[in-house]
C-alpha cells in the first residue's frame, strides 16, 4: 500500500543525509593580525604559578571534545534543500499528489529545515522527524467518530441515517454492507435503503451482502424515484427501531446535472446525520474536484477510500486532506465484510516512513 510514494520519502530523506554529512568543514574565520611590537620596552608581568600538570590535561581534554562535537555539527542551508525539495515536488505529482497539496508539503518542509543545526549523524533522523510532522500537519483534522454519533442518536429513540454518495465503480454497495458490519459489531441495528435505481442488480448486490450480514434491504422497481425508497427505509426504520439507515445510491459524475439535481432533493427530503462520499484511492487527485463538486451542492462530511490495499501511489489521502479539508474516515482494504479500515494519520505516517 501507498509503495510509490513511500520509496520517495525515503529517497528524499536518504538523499539530504548523504549530501549534508558529505559537506566539507567550512574554513574558521580568520583570527585578527598582531599589532606589531612597541619599540617602548614593556615590563615583563610576572609569571604566574603554574598550574598542576593533572589540571592542564583535564582542561585540554575538555576543549578537545567540545571541538570535536562543535566540528561535527552542521547547518542545513537553502543550496543543501533546494534542488532536492524540487525533485521531491515532481515526486509527489508523480505519486497523484495534488499540485497545490505538493507545493505546500514541499514548502513546509523547507521553512522547517533551512537553518536547522544539527549533527552531521543526525541529518537522516532529523530530516526523517520534518517529514513525518509535516505530514502529519496535513492529515490533522477533525474526525467525526461514526460509531459513536449513532448510538448518541440511537439513545434519544432516532434512527442515524447516512447517505452515500460517488461515482460510479467506486464500491459503494460494497462499502455499505462493510459500514452495516462494522455498525453491527457494535449492537445497532441496521436497514440497508437500496435507492440505486439506475444500475442492473445493484439492488440484487444489496441483497446478497444483507443476506450475509441478516440485515434488511428495502428496495423498490428499477427506474422508481430513488427519494421514495430512502424515505420506505427511513419508515421502515422508526416502525421496527432500528438504530441505523444506510442510504446507498446510484454513482454518479458530478457534471451530471439531473442526477446531482436528484441527489439534492434525496438530501432535502432525508436530511441524513452524515454525508459520506466514497470514491477509489487509485483516482489519485481527481478525487479532489469530485469532492468538491458533491460538497457545493449537497456538502460532504467525509471520505472513505476504497481498494486503499492495491494502492500504490498513495497520492490520494493527502490530497483529500489538504485540498477539500475532508477528513477520511475509513480505507477499504479487500473485498471481505471485515476488510474496512478506521483511518488513522499517524498509522500512515508510519508505514510510510518505515
Amino acid at each position: 500500500m501507498f509503495n510509490l510514494l513511500k520509496s520517495k520519502l525515503s529517497s528524499f530523506v536518504n538523499s539530504l543525509s548523504k549530501k549534508v554529512e558529505e559537506k566539507p568543514e567550512e574554513p574558521a574565520p580568520k583570527q585578527a593580525e598582531e599589532k606589531p611590537k612597541s619599540a617602548v620596552a614593556e615590563k615583563k608581568p610576572e609569571k604566574p604559578a603554574e598550574k598542576p600538570r593533572e589540571e592542564k590535561k583535564l582542561k585540554l581534554s575538555l576543549e578537545t571534545r567540545v571541538k570535536s562535537i562543535l566540528s561535527s555539527e552542521v547547518e542545513i542551508r537553502e543550496k543543501d534543500v533546494s534542488n532536492l525539495l524540487e525533485d521531491l515536488e515532481l515526486s509527489l505529482l508523480e505519486a497523484d499528489v495534488a499540485y497545490d497539496a505538493a507545493k505546500s508539503i514541499t514548502s513546509n518542509m523547507r521553512s522547517k529545515l533551512v537553518g536547522m543545526h544539527v549533527n552531521k549523524n543526525e541529518v537522516g533522523r532529523t530530516a526523517n522527524d520534518v517529514v513525518k510532522a509535516t505530514l502529519l500537519g496535513v492529515m490533522e483534522k477533525e474526525k467525526p467518530d461514526v460509531v459513536e454519533l449513532a448510538r448518541k442518536k440511537t439513545s434519544n429513540g432516532e434512527a442515524f441515517v447516512i447517505l452515500f454518495l460517488g461515482p460510479n465503480g467506486s464500491g459503494k454497495t460494497t462499502t455499505i454492507a462493510k459500514m452495516a458490519n462494522l455498525f453491527k459489531k457494535n449492537n445497532l441495528s441496521c436497514v440497508i435503503a437500496a435507492a440505486d435505481t439506475w444500475r442492473a442488480a445493484s439492488q440484487e448486490q444489496a441483497e446478497v451482502w444483507a443476506g450475509r450480514l441478516g440485515v434488511k434491504v428495502v428496495g423498490g422497481q428499477y427506474g422508481s424515484d430513488p427519494t421514495s425508497i430512502a424515505w420506505n427505509a427511513l419508515a421502515h426504520a422508526k416502525a421496527k427501531g432500528i438504530n441505523v439507515v444506510l442510504i446507498d445510491t446510484a454513482g454518479r459524475q458530478e457534471t451530471s446535472k439531473n442526477l446531482m439535481k436528484e441527489l439534492e432533493k434525496m438530501n432535502r427530503v432525508v436530511k441524513p446525520d452524515l454525508k459520506i462520499y466514497i470514491g477509489e484511492a487509485l483516482t489519485g487527485n481527481a478525487i479532489v474536484e469530485q469532492v468538491k463538486e458533491f460538497d457545493k451542492l449537497i456538502g460532504v462530511d467525509g471520505v472513505i477510500l476504497t481498494k486503499a490495499d492495491v494502492d500504490e501511489k498513495g497520492g490520494a489521502s493527502l490530497s483529500v486532506f489538504h485540498s477539500t479539508g475532508k477528513p477520511i474516515l475509513y480505507l477499504g482494504v479487500g473485498q471481505e465484510l471485515d476488510d474496512l479500515q478506521e483511518f488513522s494519520s499517524e498509522f500512515v505516517v508510519e508505514n510510510l516512513l518505515a
